[in-house]
């Protein structure tokens, strides 16, 4: 009878061999038996209490100021263009540089954060974040495009380990519904940055075109106290495994899960490749004949879709809890309104409030499905393994992200069509993965 009930409660189970099986609940629900035998309450504090909300105010911090490190450069790459006198494809460097860093860090850092602890990874990532960010502004400074990028690089490393580990970190700290609302909140922090970004890039640009560099270290130093004062770390109950018994472990993931990750690491990727692509796309073109939009309108033009992105995101987090069906039916819907809307802008081109209307509906789309995926992917394994997986789902994000400038200004050059019929026919191949590969054969409550 307690094995079923546990079943009901705890389990999302999908047909075989796509089977999920949500892990960190099944481990929290073994360490909620285990305080209760020794008399302690079994939600011991973690999910509530007025500490609570700080934490989530610490947490949103770093996926925030990750993604102004960024966001924030998109709408003055075209006079970083003109100032250092490089072309589009340099100017894309930037973004696409730091990325590509991330990326590859992403991963190591995980296993450091499993290995350690989240903060002691954090910490040191978000002072050398900042301490980069301070290099690329005397490089904008000195108008060496070298120093800059080489800058842009160190600070994709020190990126490496901020929000991924803090998505990590949201698991070790919360289970249940609370873990599902404050994934869904550090995603829809992400997208407040992205919302933010340019328009605070746009502002600083009045006052110089390379403030945003100079700017952005004091967003890490607010996020840097906030992680050190207010967030406080469950410790680590066992010794952990070597890293030969650490691969072994995550081999085993994938073998169990392997067929529904899969195809979930590479939705969230194409989801992020998309977002920075039109980016990229629109901070050029709005610049251009017949828009000439450029200043605080371009930015605030810019943010619109990721309002919807923001929004969307924030409450799907919220609503989820640890449903399947509505996470897959969720995650479905949004593909379809990516695919369907990114094909129909080619229609719209050159009407700026439809165009920029069908981009904001795709940003829902994106907003459905990101949060979902977080859940899942976050949700299918325990502690021990947590910071390498999220890891490894957060480096192909940042390789999405890293594709998304210079491809997009690849395809400009070729064909401003084919850009969104490429990405839609990305999208509705996505969906057929989730269709066929992701598929709950039960309703969590």
């Amino acid at each position: 009878m307690e094995k079923t009930k546990r079943n009901k409660l705890l389990d999302i189970t999908f047909d075989n061999p796509n089977d999920i099986t949500f892990d960190s609940e099944v481990e929290a629900h073994a360490e909620n038996q285990e305080d209760e035998k020794s008399g302690k309450s079994a939600s011991s504090g973690k999910n509530t209490g007025k500490g609570v909300l700080l934490q989530f105010f610490a947490i949103a911090t770093i996926p925030l100021v990750m993604v102004l490190g960024n966001s924030m450069l998109v709408p003055i790459l075209p006079q970083l263009e003109r100032e250092l006198g490089v072309s589009q494809f340099q100017s894309s460097l930037v973004i696409t540089l730091f990325s590509v860093t991330a990326g590859l860090f992403i991963p190591i850092a995980g296993y450091m954060s499993d290995r350690f602890s989240r903060k002691a990874i954090i910490i040191p990532s978000l002072i050398v974040y900042g301490a980069a960010g301070v290099l690329a502004g005397f490089g904008a400074v000195w108008n060496s495009y070298t120093i800059l990028i080489i800058a842009r690089a160190i600070q994709g490393l020190g990126a490496a380990g901020t929000a991924p580990i803090a998505m990590a970190l949201v698991g070790d700290l919360y289970s249940g519904g609370t873990e599902s609302k404050a994934l869904g909140l550090t995603e829809a922090s992400n997208g407040t940055g992205k919302v933010l970004s340019p328009i605070l890039g746009s502002l600083l640009a009045l006052i110089v075109w390379y403030a945003a560099f100079f700017a952005f270290p004091l967003f890490c130093v607010i996020s840097l106290l906030c992680v050190m004062f207010l967030i406080k770390e469950p410790k680590k109950d066992k010794k952990p495994p070597t890293l030969k018994e650490y691969l072994h472990q995550i081999g085993a993931i994938f073998h169990k899960h392997g067929k529904w990750l899969i195809p979930a690491f590479f939705a969230g990727s194409l989801a992020l490749f998309i977002l920075f692509g039109v980016l990229f796309y629109l901070s050029d073109i709005l610049e251009k004949e017949p828009y000439t939009i450029d200043g605080v309108l371009k930015g605030v033009i810019l943010a619109i879709p990721l309002l919807g992105l923001v929004a969307t995101s924030y409450t799907t987090g919220s609503k989820i809890k640890k449903n399947g069906v509505l996470m897959r039916r969720l995650m479905l819907i949004g593909l379809v309104m990516m695919s369907v809307s990114l094909l129909l802008t080619i229609f719209f081109m050159r009407n700026i409030y439809v165009f920029i209307g069908l981009l904001t509906l795709s940003s829902v789309g994106t907003g459905l499905l990101v949060p979902c995926l977080n859940t899942m992917i976050t949700g299918c394994v325990k502690k021990a393994q947590r910071g390498m997986i999220t890891s490894l789902y957060s480096s192909l994000r940042f390789l999405g992200v890293a594709a998304g400038p210079p491809l997009f200004g690849w395809m400009m050059e070729k064909s401003e069509k084919w850009i969104f019929i490429s990405v839609s026919i990305l999208s509705s191949f996505t969906l057929a993965l989730v269709f066929f590969l992701i598929k709950p054969d039960k309703k969590v409550s």
